[in-house]
């Protein structure tokens, strides 16, 4: 199972980026996936997760900014980034805790 994780991209501080995180089959419907970080010398570290019913959480630095979300008929989890920051700059990575996407670069600029 492979996870694609796209979007990514280079923006100025407050802009807005939408990644996207698609498989192929029935995983990501049936299984709850997240989206995890890491910048440069840090650990990866959480930023949303949506269960298959459809119950989001987040962490603390991204809520009210970023929103995760679903779209099962194409297989796809989105993770809409809005009022970005410098401190936002990582890879971005999808999973379902079993399988992980191979990251998508996002850079904000200050």
């Amino acid at each position: 199972v492979q996870l694609q994780a796209s979007g990514g991209g280079l923006v100025q501080t407050g802009g807005s980026l939408r990644l996207s995180c698609a498989a192929s089959g029935r995983i990501l419907r049936t299984n709850a996936v997240g989206w995890y970080r890491q910048a440069p010398g840090k650990q990866r570290e959480f930023v949303a997760r949506i269960t298959s019913g459809g119950t989001t959480n987040y962490a603390d630095s991204v809520k009210d900014r970023f929103t995760i979300s679903r779209d099962n008929a194409k297989n796809t989890v989105y993770l809409q980034m809005n009022s970005l920051k410098p401190e936002d700059t990582a890879v971005y990575y999808c999973s379902t805790v079993v399988y992980w996407g191979q990251g998508t670069q996002v850079t904000v600029s200050s």
